[in-house]
């Protein structure tokens, strides 16, 4: 009964007004609160800022660095070659020096010294924020009942997620847990977060296994967990595959997955996407197999109760759960978030000899995942009925088409009203942007008209094309119902045939939904 509601319930809520606002995903861009950047500015205040350009520039160039030798070293996965070695060669095993943070799994990541921790805060923190501040808040759009209270990051670095996840859900959160194997990271992240209010209550570990140690088994569980720009330093995939596993049995509803949007950072995604969704089908496939071979009814209602807790759906980017189409071709999912640069950047970051922009482009690729089925949703076109340019101009007022001149001319005696001083003022956009820096709202504004979950709404990926009277997108859709299977398509909308939706098109921005 409840499913035969669904198109009429989705057709009372959106109509072609309403399909842009539920459609919008992407931000402008991004202003880092001030609170965060009083606390870098706080720290950099303590700290040694002789040669800081330098620094920076070799933090750059060590990423680059680990990128490639990660690439090389990943079809190999010899984990020897990895160590830091002051007897190796000048080969490949001399460039990987940064890479010996091991544990019993393998190696978790890159070990940051204390001028490399400067150079990160100063230089690549906002970036990070309004990457998973992006990213978090889209999930909660999608999903406006979900509020979490115990939090996951793993590989939290200066703890630049939770200023994201701080914003996005600032009454919800209770507890957290960091994950990070370098030191000098841990205290970055602590100095940031001093003389904060309402702050829940944090702990941090070294690696996975220093957490399940510490905590009770019922309590290792988290309602969210996030892993952002961690997985890509770790070259070996079976490594990666072993933390995402771990990973994914420390969440109870959604995981969170960020990487810088590069080939590498696409395909990271793609990989641990896959495995997931694999991993979860064949626990469906075999709880189904139990369940048929139950021989009393109270074993099958226990089955079919755990198998309503197993699965898992992609709540963003993918609209579907099928194999991801852009897998073995020459174009890579990404995103971009602009965000407007802080001091401390403007200050140490250089340019090579070019005038440094006021902002800056933050490209990431990720993946967000909840437990459980997707639901059924009814797709947002169902029911529809748009018109045509020609029916449109059909269906006009021919009073409305009158001009009134009279209106568009003040009259003499409107002209000689004295009016106040306070009227004459005329206001400016900067005076509502300086007082938001010194006034700024906890908790954004809820939308009241959402995307669901469902099958029906698509993902435009890279930048609309606008030609005339007609835009092209290039989105990825899911093919069937149950979003099982998806494709990537080139969709043209021209204002002659749907004038409403070329409206939607020309407005629509790199990352926001496509209605079907």
């Amino acid at each position: 009964m409840a499913a035969a509601l669904l198109p009429e319930t989705a057709s009372r809520l959106l109509t072609p007004e309403t399909l842009r606002t539920a459609a919008k995903q992407s931000q402008g861009i991004h202003r880092v609160p001030i609170s965060l950047r009083r606390a870098i500015k706080r720290y950099l205040r303590d700290q040694d800022k002789t040669h800081m350009h330098r620094k920076v520039l070799l933090l750059s160039s060590s990423f680059e660095r680990a990128k490639g030798t990660g690439a090389e070293l990943a079809a190999a996965s010899t984990r020897s070659a990895l160590l830091d070695d002051p007897h190796a060669p000048a080969s490949a095993e001399q460039r990987t020096a940064r890479w010996k943070v091991q544990s019993s799994y393998g190696d978790t990541g890159l070990l940051y010294r204390e001028d490399e921790t400067v150079a990160y805060v100063a230089s690549r923190m906002p970036a990070i924020y309004a990457a998973c501040h992006r990213v978090l808040r889209e999930v909660r759009r999608r999903s406006p009942g979900f509020a979490p209270k115990n939090v996951l990051d793993f590989g939290a670095g200066p703890s630049s997620a939770l200023w994201a996840m701080r914003a996005v859900w600032p009454k919800s959160i209770e507890r957290v847990n960091l994950i990070e194997p370098s030191k000098e990271m841990q205290r970055a992240g602590q100095t940031l977060l001093d003389n904060l209010k309402g702050l829940p209550l944090i702990h941090s570990y070294d690696s996975i296994q220093e957490l399940n140690r510490s905590i009770e088994k019922h309590e290792r569980r988290h309602d969210l967990v996030i892993s952002s720009y961690a997985l890509g330093e770790i070259p070996s995939l079976n490594d990666r595959i072993t933390i995402v596993r771990q990973l994914w049995d420390l969440t109870r509803d959604v995981l969170v997955l960020l990487e810088p949007g590069t080939p590498q950072g696409s395909k990271i995604i793609s990989q641990m996407r896959s495995y997931i969704l694999w991993m979860e089908k064949r626990k469906c496939r075999k709880s189904e197999k139990s369940t048929a071979a139950a021989p009393s009814k109270m074993k099958s209602m226990v089955l079919q109760e755990d198998l309503l807790k197993d699965g898992a759906f992609v709540v963003a980017p993918c609209p579907h759960d099928g194999r991801c189409p852009l897998e073995n071709s020459d174009k890579y999912c990404h995103f971009v978030q602009r965000l407007e640069r802080t001091s401390s950047q403007r200050i140490y970051k250089r340019s090579k000899g070019v005038p440094l922009r006021g902002f800056e482009d933050e490209k990431f690729c990720y993946v967000a995942l909840r437990r459980g089925k997707r639901p059924e949703e009814a797709w947002p076109l169902d029911g529809m009925k748009f018109d045509t340019l020609k029916e449109r101009h059909a269906k006009r007022n021919p009073e409305d088409l009158i001009i009134d001149y009279d209106d568009q001319f003040p009259s003499e005696e409107d002209e000689e009203a004295p009016g106040s001083d306070e009227d004459s003022l005329v206001p400016y956009a900067s005076d509502t942007q300086e007082l938001s820096l010194f006034h700024e709202s906890g908790e954004e504004e809820e939308e009241p008209i959402r995307a669901d979950l469902g099958g029906g709404w698509g993902r435009i990926i890279y930048s609309p094309i606008r030609r005339g009277r007609q835009v092209q997108m290039d989105v990825c859709r899911a093919t069937k119902r149950d979003a099982s299977e998806g494709a990537f398509e080139r969709v043209v909308v021209t204002q002659s045939k749907n004038p409403a939706l070329h409206l939607q098109a020309r407005k629509s921005l790199w990352g926001d939904l496509w209605p079907f």
